[in-house]
Formats: C-alpha cells, sequence, structure tokens
C-alpha cells in the first residue's frame, strides 16, 4: 500500500536540481522496488527514515521490508518525488515551461526548492557572481501567488455574486475554487482560520486586490509548505550568503512562506559522489553520516585524484555541516506534512503472516489525524470495510474504530475481520 502523497522539487536552471534528485532518488527503485503502481518519467523514489518496531520486539533480523529497507531498526519508507521543471521568472504568465511547471504543482504536498547558494547562477540560471539567492526564494513565492491569485480574480465577482445568493460559508465558496489544486477543505479552512475573523466574517465584501490576495498568502502557507535546500555549500560566496538567509529567515514566523527551521544546508555533487564511491567499494558511507571510511581491507585502494575530492568534501561538507544535508531535506518535507508511519500485520505474535518467517513487511505513511476504521479503509478497502471486526495493537490492547493512531502508542495494528 502506497503512502499517498508527493515531494515537488523545483529549482531554476543550474540551481543544481538534478545533483538533488540524483543524490536523493534510488535509479534501482525504477525496476520495482516501489509500492507505487506506476512511475512517471519525472517521479523518482526517495526514502524516509522512521524509527521501525522490529527492534524494540527482537525481531530484527526477520524484519524483511516488502518495500524500502530497515536497517537495524531505522526503516527507510518510500516516498515519491516529483521533478518539476520550467522554474524561470514570469512561469505565471506562461514563461520558459511555466505552464507545465504550474499543473505539475497541482500533484504536489510540499516543496523542496533547490537554491544555489553561491550567487554564481542569475534567475534564469546563466554563470554570474554575485547574485542574492533569496532573490529565488522571493520569487517562487511570487509566481506560485500570481498563478493562484490570477485563476480567482478573473472569475471573483461572479464567485461573490454566486456566494451570496446561496447564502453558503467562506470555506465552502472557496473550497470549491481551489479543489482543483488537490486541496482538501479542512486545507481551506485552516487557511482562513489564519486570517482575523472580523476579516471572514465580511468575506462577501472582500475585493480582488486586497482581502482575497491576504486569502491567498495564507493559503499558499498551507497548501505548498517548503523546504529550502541551500545547495552547493562548500563553494566560496557559500558562507556569506547561507548567513544573510539565516539572519532574513530568523525567528519564528513565515516569511516568503519560509521557516528558518526548514532552510537545509545541502551539497548535492558531494553526496552524488560518496554515493558513487561506496557503490565502486572504494568507501564505506550511508547516506545522513557525518564521515566516511576507506581503510577496510574490503574496499579497493584509491587513486590520488579521488582521494584529494574526497577529502575536500569531508573538510567542507561533512566536517562543517555534519552531512551532505540531502536526506534531511527528505525528512523535514515528510515532517512538515506531520505524516506517522503505521505498520499493519498479521499476527501479534510474529508480527508476520501465519507460516511466515518476515516480519514487519509493511509500513505506510498516513495523514495525522488518521483514525484506526480510516486506516482499514485505506489498506483493503471495501474487503476489510465490509468484514471489519476489529482492530488490536501490542499487547492484545483493542482498538476503536474512532481511535486516532499515534505513533509509539497505537500505530502496530492486526486487523480481525468476520468470515
Amino acid at each position: 500500500m502506497a503512502s499517498s502523497f508527493v515531494i515537488a522539487c523545483v529549482g531554476k536552471p543550474s540551481a543544481g536540481k538534478s545533483s538533488f534528485l540524483n543524490a536523493v532518488t534510488d535509479a534501482s527503485a525504477k525496476v520495482g522496488n516501489f509500492p507505487f503502481t506506476t512511475i512517471e518519467p519525472n517521479e523518482g523514489i526517495a526514502y524516509y527514515p522512521v524509527a521501525c518496531p522490529c527492534a524494540k520486539m527482537g525481531v530484527s533480523a526477520r524484519c524483511k521490508p516488502r518495500h524500502g529497507r530497515c536497517n537495524g531498526g531505522r526503516r527507510f519508507v518510500p516516498v515519491r518525488l516529483l521533478d518539476v521543471a520550467g522554474l524561470v521568472p514570469g512561469a505565471s504568465e506562461g514563461k520558459g515551461l511555466g505552464n507545465q511547471f504550474l499543473d505539475d504543482l497541482r500533484h504536489a504536498d510540499v516543496l523542496i526548492h533547490v537554491v544555489d547558494a553561491s550567487g554564481t547562477t542569475d534567475a534564469s540560471g546563466r554563470e554570474t557572481r554575485g547574485y542574492d539567492p533569496v532573490d529565488d526564494i522571493q520569487w517562487l513565492r511570487q509566481e506560485v501567488e500570481a498563478w493562484i491569485w490570477g485563476n480567482l480574480d478573473r472569475k471573483w465577482a461572479g464567485v461573490v455574486r454566486r456566494h451570496v445568493a446561496v447564502k453558503a460559508a467562506p470555506v465552502e465558496t472557496l473550497h470549491a475554487q481551489l479543489a482543483g489544486y488537490g486541496t482538501p477543505r479542512e486545507v481551506v479552512q485552516r487557511a482562513l482560520d489564519r486570517l482575523p475573523r472580523e476579516l471572514v466574517s465580511e468575506f462577501s465584501r472582500w475585493e480582488s486586490g486586497v482581502e482575497l490576495r491576504q486569502f491567498v498568502g495564507a493559503f499558499l502557507d498551507e497548501r505548498f509548505p517548503t523546504i529550502v535546500a541551500l545547495n552547493k555549500i562548500d563553494m566560496a560566496d557559500s558562507d556569506k550568503n547561507i548567513s544573510a538567509i539565516m539572519k532574513r529567515y530568523k525567528g519564528s514566523g513565515l516569511v516568503d512562506g519560509v521557516r528558518v527551521d526548514n532552510i537545509v544546508l545541502t551539497s548535492a555533487l558531494g553526496e552524488c559522489f560518496l554515493r558513487k564511491m561506496q557503490k565502486q567499494e572504494f568507501i564505506h558511507y550511508e547516506t545522513g553520516s557525518d564521515d566516511f571510511s576507506t581503510d577496510a581491507p574490503d574496499l579497493k585502494p584509491l587513486d590520488e585524484k579521488a582521494g584529494r575530492r574526497l577529502e575536500t568534501i569531508r573538510d567542507l561538507v561533512l566536517f562543517r555541516y555534519g552531512s551532505t544535508g540531502v536526506q534531511e531535506a527528505i525528512v523535514r518535507a515528510v515532517d512538515a506534512l506531520g505524516y506517522i508511519p503505521v505498520f499493519p500485520v498479521k499476527s501479534l505474535s510474529t508480527f508476520g503472516a501465519p507460516q511466515q518467517d518476515a516480519a514487519f513487511r509493511d509500513c505506510v505513511l498516513v495523514r495525522p489525524g488518521t483514525t484506526v476504521r480510516e486506516f482499514a479503509r485505506k489498506l483493503h478497502s471495501q474487503v476489510l470495510d465490509r468484514g471489519y471486526a476489529g482492530a488490536e495493537t501490542i499487547g492484545g490492547i483493542q482498538l476503536g474504530e474512532s481511535d486516532v493512531i499515534v505513533p509509539g502508542k497505537n500505530n502496530v495494528i492486526k486487523y480481525t475481520v468476520s468470515e
């Protein structure tokens, strides 16, 4: 059963988006190691690490995920990653691949914006010096806001007239207009909750250029949470630019749709090279680690050029920042949505199917607030829904249909189906 959300990776040309995608996706996943029915050409598979209950239950040796992998209680769950092309200034007006870019965003739940922290590429991706990366962060927000506001603005007068005529609630009227962006009703409600209550009460008097624009800003904060991956952190001017960006976005609030704790420092090319050396058996390295090893007896000897490059990555990236940051970007993206891991099992004694040695075969990431019965429908649709006879978790604790699934409390679930 696939986790039904999408991380969209965006970035101007030459910001390092292709390198970032290569660094976080698993090329081998394209030959079947994923729980999704189809993978489009612009999709990839990344992995989100979670704590697997196999370690706590003492069955790590038998933990054999159907998809992804588990290393001693650290589970790597597949997630969809969408490569969104066409990000250039003026995308909302159709420039570049603007229409395709914005249409692809409809499918995304969260964005990772890859930004060239070195300032060596301009807004169109051409080589330059001294470009301010803050401009990239700002105009992504401006383009998406202009796209949504423009679509609403063209028909706003008619929307308001209908709203008054049918005496609808603001959330219903706005949801009807925004459903095409893949927007659940609760997202629209949360966006309205960000506005002053008196402003919402005057909804029928909203002007397109004032109150509607204010709402669109709040809507973007809810609909498209954004992780900024400041890339190329090992280049000359990156330190200066990183300090300026962190200063601009410090504090607990949102600025340009970005929180300071959703800014991640990355070296995508560094990660790609480390993974290549690991695959070719020159080093031992695990994504997310703060170092690698070269002296194990099972490793091949390094030539001088590769050794120098590895030492540069170690000094300028791993020792300075603690990792290449690419996995942390995926973690922040999933965490921004609040998704939680759930482990459905057929036995609470073996944590697998009867007569099978494998344990904890499946892990599904679900929205916060998902109930036991809702997860049953997600798992087995009509079969389990019609024959639902109960659910329990570790320790034989019975679960109510309306119980909300909570990590570490009841996210290992066995369902019972009536004959």
